[in-house]
């Protein structure tokens, strides 16, 4: 395969090229991008339609792939998927060239040289695993069966590793989500009793703080702002960076970094002190209206504005705004929310607001999950006598989720090797090498491993520190187990993956045979007894005529209502109300409302790093993808232009980005989108891996500088507590 790839292409033709490209990288062209082959290569009979789940993102939008000679031409959204909105986004369209992917991991890899030097020797399958369950059965024998560390992304057999992990006998497994979003998890679930799904589409007014709705993905939240928007709905956004939704809003306010629960308590003192809450929701629905009133009596406006810099006419105005139009409106609760030591907290803050806008479970404000009805099925795990008492991230953090763990914990107790040794760590399709603050205690903990495995589709951080590779399947060639979907006013749904290509490129291999293998080995086999379909046939019992709908429609549909699910329900918390107070908090000696502490001052010529993502890239199997590349090829500095010449850098200058953690170089981007005190970066660059060919040698990467604080709730990682210096680099 020609190696040199043409990167020449226009956005516009971007759904043209998707063709072209899975055509040269079977063993087309190699001109695997240009316009030209793309346009001669598609074509427009001839070709099969096959249902398939996307795999770019979390959110496994059904899509039908265009195959011709068992080659994917195209992928288009599948129009019987309502939550997708009948779109596919630019990152679903490239799925098509993960899956003809050149730097994809073709075979089983065994390190042979020093952990990172990238010397690997090429293995068997059969060889592959019977290393892998050696050396996995020598740490259960020498160090308990909790001395393996098992984490998975999100992925619909991430469930497969888990299960592994149960039936080995391992307290340690852990999932992304403990760097990403269980700190907003714990704020919602603990004042709800469940986590709310946002009403967008008939929602009149929305106060978003922090997130970037617009770049994250065209999701149903996005798409259904976007079409409320056209019909009058306002949106307002709070955040330290001039962001693409920022830009797209009525209002932007360049809040000050860690003030949002400031803004929320004022909020909620003009709420209650107007009279403008709903006095029979509150009064029938909610517990603590009294205790939070007496917490917020002194967060005036006039208090919040010197926190957030926001005037504190704005703020009254806002907060009117919002009860005038509620109960369709809302403060958008976001999903990442790993910023701060107390990000529960502050999502907590976010909640209380909401309930007091009385927004639950109606139109336009926050909806309740609906079942779908898909069974989780579950094994009886073995008991192992000489295991330990506990996780080994256990105790830290009062109120982690210990089906989620805290990988910033975890890795702390692996380096220290305290309360106990873990000396092995599996991963499936997840980085924490690359996405994980302070890159160094990463390296640290690597050291400290005996073996590490990594299964992925392409050579990640995590997988070029590992000692044992194993190449996965992608989303187009594997068969996967059902996945429930909500979509708030869209759909409560069921998604199914099968194979839309014969067989699967080089020798890549599903988790569920890897985790299926290695029990064979290490006679656990009766815990992965089955295949998919049976699996499948599972999930599904109860749901008639699922598995033929999805077969027919690659989507199945519960009928099951949008508003009013809690109507005669009582909430599941201890008061059985929405708790304003939260009781079991207090009995813990945690603060059972939100208590707002002053950030720290930022220095003169210092600023606090923000970090975010693009629509394009998450891991490296999207980071890495030559249709992508384009729309965001590196990553730069953001610095304001006053502090900026103060300290004499230009725009497209290299500076040096130092903290605590490390340091790294990379372009200064010289913008009045961010805060004079903020500086901002994308993740997904400045990888370890050498053998991403777009992404080596690129940028700069988050985790070299982000100090690896926490939520001290949760153990959710806190990614904007760092502080940083900025220094041109010398000629």
């Amino acid at each position: 395969m020609n190696s040199k790839i043409d990167l020449s292409m226009s956005r516009r033709n971007f759904l043209k090229i998707s063709g072209a490209a899975a055509l040269a990288a079977a063993g087309g062209s190699g001109n695997l991008l240009g316009v030209k082959g793309a346009e001669a290569a598609v074509s427009p009979a001839n070709f099969e339609s096959k249902f398939g789940v996307c795999d770019m993102c979390f959110n496994k939008c059904s899509l039908i792939a265009r195959v011709q000679n068992d080659v994917v031409e195209k992928l288009d959204p599948n129009p019987k998927f309502h939550k997708s909105r009948g779109m596919l986004c630019a990152r679903g369209n490239a799925g098509i060239r993960q899956l003809y992917d050149p730097d994809r991991l073709k075979t089983p890899l065994l390190r042979k040289g020093a952990r990172g030097e990238g010397k690997w020797q090429r293995l068997t399958w059969d060889q592959a695993l019977d290393h892998a369950a050696e050396q996995l059965s020598r740490i259960a024998e020498k160090y308990t069966r909790c001395g393996v560390m098992f984490m998975a992304g999100s992925d619909m057999q991430s469930g497969f590793v888990h299960r592994f992990a149960e039936a080995f006998g391992s307290y340690n497994a852990l999932s992304h989500e403990s760097m990403c979003l269980i700190a907003g998890t714990r704020g919602f679930l603990d004042t709800f009793g469940e986590v709310p799904i946002p009403d967008m589409r008939y929602t009149k007014y929305v106060v978003m703080c922090g997130a970037n709705r617009f770049e994250s993905l065209v999701t149903p939240d996005s798409m259904d702002l976007m079409t409320a928007m056209k019909e009058g709905t306002k949106l307002v956004v709070m955040d330290p960076r001039y962001t693409k939704t920022a830009a797209m809003a009525h209002e932007y306010h360049a809040i000050r970094p860690h003030t949002d629960m400031a803004l929320m308590l004022a909020f909620a003192h003009v709420l209650i002190f107007e009279n403008l809450y709903d006095r029979d929701f509150v009064q029938n629905r909610c517990f603590g209206l009294d205790q939070l009133k007496e917490h917020v009596r002194n967060n005036t406006p006039e208090w919040a504005e010197k926190e957030t810099d926001i005037p504190a006419g704005e703020i009254r105005r806002i907060a009117r705004e919002l009860a005038a139009a509620a109960p369709r409106s809302m403060i958008y609760p976001g999903r990442r929310s790993s910023n701060y030591t107390d990000s529960s907290q502050i999502r907590r803050s976010f909640a209380i607001v909401n309930a007091l806008l009385g927004n639950w479970d109606r139109p336009g404000g926050l909806t309740a999950a609906r079942k779908v009805g898909l069974k989780s099925p579950h094994i009886e795990a073995p008991f192992y006598e000489n295991n330990p008492e506990d996780r080994i991230d256990a105790g830290v953090a009062k109120l982690m989720f210990d089906e989620e763990g805290s990988f910033k914990i975890a890795r702390d107790a692996v380096i220290a090797q305290k309360p106990y040794p873990v000396k092995g760590f599996v991963t499936y399709k997840t980085n924490p090498a690359q996405t994980a603050a302070n890159r160094e205690k990463t390296l640290k903990m690597y050291d400290n491993l005996d073996f590490a495995m990594s299964m992925d589709i392409t050579m990640s951080d995590t997988a070029w520190l590992a000692d044992l590779v194993l190449p996965s399947q992608c989303a187009l060639e594997r068969t996967d187990p059902c996945s429930a979907q909500q979509g708030s006013s869209a759909c409560a749904c069921v998604v199914m993956r099968d194979p839309v290509v014969s067989k699967p490129m080089f020798e890549s291999k599903p988790a569920l045979f890897v985790m299926t293998e290695l029990a064979k080995r290490m006679d656990l086999g009766e815990y992965f007894d089955f295949s998919v379909e049976k699996f499948r046939e599972e999930q599904l019992d109860g749901l008639p005529g699922a598995l033929e709908a999805l077969q027919k429609d690659g989507v199945y549909y519960n009928p099951s209502k949008l508003y009013g699910v809690y109507d005669g329900r009582i909430f599941k918390t201890k008061s059985h109300k929405i708790e304003l107070y939260n009781e079991r908090y207090e009995q813990m000696g945690v603060d059972p409302m939100p208590v707002y502490h002053k950030p720290k001052d930022v220095p003169p010529l210092k600023f606090r790093m923000v970090v975010g993502r693009t629509a394009t890239i998450t891991q490296s199997s999207s980071q890495n993808n030559s249709l992508l590349q384009e729309f965001v090829s590196d990553n730069s500095l953001w610095i304001h232009p006053d502090p900026a010449g103060k300290l004499g850098i230009s725009h497209g200058d290299r500076v040096k980005v130092d903290s605590p953690a490390g340091m790294q170089k990379l372009e200064a981007n010289v913008t009045y989108k961010t805060r004079p005190d903020t500086v901002y970066m994308h993740t997904g660059f400045g990888v370890l891996s050498q053998d991403l060919r777009y992404l080596k040698g690129k940028g700069a990467c988050i985790a070299e500088v982000i100090e690896d604080k926490m939520d001290t709730l949760t153990g959710n990682m806190a990614m904007h507590e760092t502080i940083v210096t900025v220094q041109k680099e010398a000629a």
